[in-house]
C-alpha cells in the first residue's frame, strides 16, 4: 500500500519542483556549460542499496536536484554549439509538464481525444508550415531516427506491394529485392533504419558526394524494379542539401520512393530566406525531422511525413478487439508506438507561440549566428571547412592533435561546449547553432573563449 504521505503530497511537490526547475534555468547563464569534476563525483550520492521502505518524495526530489542539477550538461542554455542540440522554449516546458500532469496515452483518438486533436491540429500546421504536399500525414515519434524507420516503413511497404509482395504478411523472406540508395555521407540513423527494417546496413548502394556532402546527381545509379532514394537536407556536418531539383524526378520517374533526412535541414522551409536550400524536397515522398532539434521543443519528439498516408498505416497500424476507433486519424496507426506520451503537445506549443514569423526568426538568427562564427575564425586564421549555408560551422585550428588539443580545452574552460569530427579526411571542430537561447552576447562571448584557447594551445610546441 502506498503511503497516504506520499499519495497526499503532489501540490507541494510541484511547486518545490517548480521552484527548483526556475531557479536551475535562471542560474544557468553563470555556470560552466560542461559540468566540472566536483558534481561528476557528486552523483556517487545516488549509488545506494534500494530502500526497504518508502522515502520523503520531498528528499527525492531534493536529491535528484542537488546531485544532479550540478552534473548536468547545459544544454538548455544558450552557449552548447555540441552536436545538434537545441535548448526548449518555455513554452514548451509548461506544456510538457502540463501534459506530463494529463498523463494521457496518446494511441487512441477516442481514448484520449483532448491531445489527438492537438497532434492533428500540428500535423496540419507542419505540412502547411514545411510547404509538403496537402494531405501528407504526420507521426509524432521519439526523433528522427524512429522517423525514418517509420518513413522507411511506409516505403518498404508501397515499394513491394506495387511489386505484388504484402511485406507485412509474408516478410522479405521469398521478397522481390530492393534497390537502396543513398549518398555516402547519409547519417548513421538511416542506416540504423534500414538495418531494422531488413535491408540490410552494407547492402545499401552509397553515392559519391561533392566536397560539401551533397550526393552527386550525375552519379545516381540507373533504377530498376523496387527501390528507395534517400536524400539529406542538411548535412550533419556541413549543413548541406542534396540537390533535390536534380535527382527527385528522375527517381520517381523509374517508380522510386524518396526518403528525405532532414532532421533539422527541413525547417529551412519555414524561412523565407532559407526556402530556396529546399527547392524539390517537396516533391518527395517521404520526410523526416526531429521537433527537440531546431524547433526547441523537449526531449523526445521526432515527426514522421509520409504523402501516401495508406502506406505508414499499412505499416504501423495497430487492430485488436479492445482498441476502439471513431476517428480517421488514430496516432498509432502513424507511429510504430501504441503507447507513448502526448509528443504533439510541445509541438503544438511552439507552433502556436511563435508563429509563421517567430520561427522564420529563430531559423534565421541562428544562421546568422553561424555565419559570425565562420568569419571570426576566418578572420583570425583559421580555416573554415564549409560553405555556410545554414547553422553549421567546421572549424579546423591545424593538425588533428592541435584540433583535439583546443577542442578539450575549450570544453573544460566552460564558456561555451562544441565537439570534434572527421570531414573527407580532415578533423574539424564543429559548431551547431540550434537554440532560442543564444544570444548575440553568447556568440561573441562564446566567440572570444574560443579564440583566446586556441591562440593559447596554438603557441605551445
Amino acid at each position: 500500500m502506498i503511503d497516504p504521505f506520499i499519495a497526499n503530497s503532489t501540490g507541494a511537490l510541484l511547486r518545490d519542483v517548480t521552484t527548483r526547475a526556475v531557479r536551475y534555468l535562471e542560474t544557468l547563464p553563470d555556470r560552466g556549460v560542461q559540468p566540472d569534476a566536483a558534481a561528476l563525483r557528486g552523483l556517487a550520492a545516488w549509488d545506494t542499496a534500494l530502500p526497504d521502505g518508502p522515502t520523503d518524495p520531498a528528499e527525492v526530489l531534493r536529491l535528484l536536484d542537488e546531485v544532479g542539477s550540478p552534473a548536468t550538461m547545459a544544454t538548455a542554455g544558450g552557449r552548447f554549439f555540441g552536436f545538434v542540440i537545441g535548448s526548449s522554449l518555455p513554452v514548451t516546458v509548461a506544456a510538457n509538464w502540463l501534459a506530463t500532469a494529463w498523463d494521457q496515452n496518446t494511441g487512441r483518438s477516442t481514448v484520449t481525444p483532448a491531445t489527438a486533436d492537438l497532434e492533428r491540429i500540428a500535423a496540419g500546421w507542419l505540412v502547411e508550415l514545411l510547404g509538403l504536399p496537402a494531405g501528407t500525414s504526420a507521426g509524432f515519434v521519439t526523433g528522427a531516427t524512429l522517423a525514418n524507420f517509420s518513413c522507411l516503413a511506409a516505403a518498404r511497404h508501397s515499394v513491394l506491394k506495387r511489386a505484388g509482395w504484402d511485406v507485412e504478411a509474408q516478410g522479405l523472406f521469398g521478397a522481390p529485392p530492393v534497390t537502396v540508395v543513398v549518398g555516402a555521407e547519409v547519417h548513421p540513423t538511416v542506416i540504423k533504419a534500414l538495418g531494422l527494417l531488413g535491408f540490410g546496413r552494407s547492402r545499401v548502394v552509397q553515392v559519391p558526394v561533392d566536397a560539401q556532402g551533397r550526393m552527386r546527381a550525375d552519379a545516381l545509379p540507373r533504377l530498376e524494379g523496387p527501390a528507395i532514394v534517400c536524400l539529406q537536407a542538411g548535412n550533419v556536418n556541413t549543413g548541406a542539401f542534396d540537390p533535390a531539383p536534380a535527382i527527385v524526378p528522375r527517381a520517381r520517374a523509374a517508380g522510386a520512393w524518396v526518403h528525405v533526412d532532414g532532421a533539422f535541414g527541413l525547417w529551412a522551409a519555414a524561412s523565407p530566406r532559407l526556402a530556396s536550400l529546399m527547392a524539390g524536397f517537396g516533391d518527395a515522398d517521404s520526410w523526416a525531422t526531429d521537433g527537440h532539434k531546431w524547433l526547441n521543443v523537449p526531449y523526445d519528439s521526432g515527426i514522421a511525413f509520409v504523402r501516401e498516408v495508406d502506406a505508414l498505416r499499412a505499416a504501423m497500424a495497430v487492430r485488436a478487439a479492445y482498441l476502439p476507433s471513431d476517428s480517421a486519424r488514430e496516432p498509432s496507426d502513424l507511429t510504430p508506438e501504441l503507447s507513448r506520451r502526448a509528443r504533439g503537445v510541445d509541438v503544438w506549443a511552439a507552433l502556436r507561440s511563435l508563429g509563421r514569423s517567430g520561427l522564420a526568426e529563430l531559423f534565421e538568427r541562428n544562421c546568422r549566428q553561424a555565419r559570425r562564427f565562420a568569419e571570426g575564425f576566418a578572420k583570425a586564421g583559421y580555416a573554415i571547412l564549409n560553405d555556410v549555408v545554414l547553422n553549421q560551422v567546421l572549424v579546423s585550428f591545424g593538425t588533428p592533435d592541435l584540433n583535439a588539443r583546443v577542442i578539450a580545452a575549450i570544453q573544460e574552460e566552460g564558456t561555451c561546449w562544441c565537439g570534434g569530427t572527421e570531414w573527407q579526411g580532415r578533423s574539424a571542430m564543429r559548431i551547431s547553432v540550434c537554440s532560442w537561447a543564444t544570444t548575440d552576447d553568447d556568440v561573441e562571448r562564446s566567440l572570444e573563449a574560443m579564440l583566446r584557447i586556441a591562440a593559447r594551445e596554438r603557441s605551445k610546441r
